[in-house]
């Protein structure tokens, strides 16, 4: 199994590096490849803050992605909930924190706004004002 770094995942989804990625495209597609939460965090923030891409076409290039054969997301629950929250609207960071709360059980934020939002998100945790 190898764990992909930001600028793979990168090189992968988006071809501004036609040799990094063709490079990227034959790992991945050889598949045993493992993605962690951290790197799909930074490269959210890399295609829309870098990149200009917009909300819905990162969305389903992670979905695309995460579902090839071989390629495992580290939490595969919690990464698809986070995928889920942030396809409804909410903000990738924000899906990605509330989707690993786990056991802790609620989430403590002066956010108002991802308060007010998480409330209406199905299987969140509770989120609240400390």
């Amino acid at each position: 199994m190898i764990s992909l770094d930001t600028n793979v995942v990168v090189r992968f989804l988006v071809n501004d590096d036609p040799e990094q990625n063709r490079r990227a495209r034959r790992l991945i597609d050889a598949g045993n490849v493992r993605i962690s939460p951290t790197v799909l965090l930074e490269a959210e923030w890399v295609l829309r803050a870098l990149y200009g891409q917009k909300r819905g076409g990162i969305h389903e290039s992670f979905r695309r992605m995460l579902g090839l054969p071989g390629v495992l997301a580290d939490e595969p629950q919690r990464v698809v909930r986070a995928l889920e929250w942030y396809g409804s609207g909410l903000d990738f960071a924000d899906a990605l924190h509330l989707a690993f709360v786990s056991s802790a059980g609620s989430f403590a934020t002066f956010d108002a706004k991802l308060a007010r939002r998480a409330r209406a998100l199905e299987g969140a945790p509770r989120v609240h004002a400390p």
